[in-house]
Formats: structure tokens, sequence, C-alpha cells
């Protein structure tokens, strides 16, 4: 199966953090791989679709509970970069037997 890598990209995103908490990369990125996968299988884009769901979660982050900007800024970063990042599995998958390389990456800046 062809080397084809999805990268979840995301430019900073504010999200409030707890005085104690470390300062994350501004931006945050994750390659999911999935060389491993039939991407010609309805099984294949499955597992696809949870590794860029995993990805995303990992790159934008949490806030805490207290923080209802920060949730949302959380919330809004997830649904934008799980976006482009389905937009372009899209086009991997459809050409899963040409073997070309797509990087995805948020919008936001």
């Amino acid at each position: 199966m062809q080397k084809l890598l999805i990268l979840a990209a995301l430019a900073a995103v504010s999200i409030g953090q707890p005085v104690s908490a470390q300062t994350a990369p501004a931006n945050p990125s994750v390659a999911v791989a999935h060389k491993d996968l039939d991407l010609r299988t309805e099984a294949g884009t499955k597992a696809l679709d949870r590794r860029i769901w995993r990805a995303v979660v990992e790159v934008c982050g949490t806030a805490p509970d207290f923080d209802i900007a920060g949730k949302n800024d959380v919330r809004q970063c997830r649904r934008d970069t799980k976006r482009v990042a389905s937009a372009q599995a899209d086009v991997v998958v459809a050409n899963a037997s040409q073997g070309q390389l797509i990087q995805v990456s948020s919008i936001r800046n």
C-alpha cells in the first residue's frame, strides 16, 4: 500500500489555561499514518476517520471546565480542523491506488 500521510495542523488557538499549565506549542500538528489501512474498503476509511478524529482532539487540546470561552474555542477548532482534514482525507481515499501525498492543514489563523 502507498505511503500516505495526513497532517492535521492547527494555527494557534487561544485556549484558557490554568495558571500552572504549561504553554502548548503555537502550531501543534500530528501526522496520521494510514499505510496499514486498505482505503478501498469501508473498514479502512472508518479506521482513518477515527485516527483523524484522535489527531484533531490532540492538536486542538482541551480547556478547563470553568473556562467557557476556552471550551467554545476548542469546539470551534475541532469543527474547523476536522472539516479540513476530512476533505483532504476524501482526496486520499479517492486516490488510494495512486499513492499521492496529501497534507491537511487547518484554515484557522
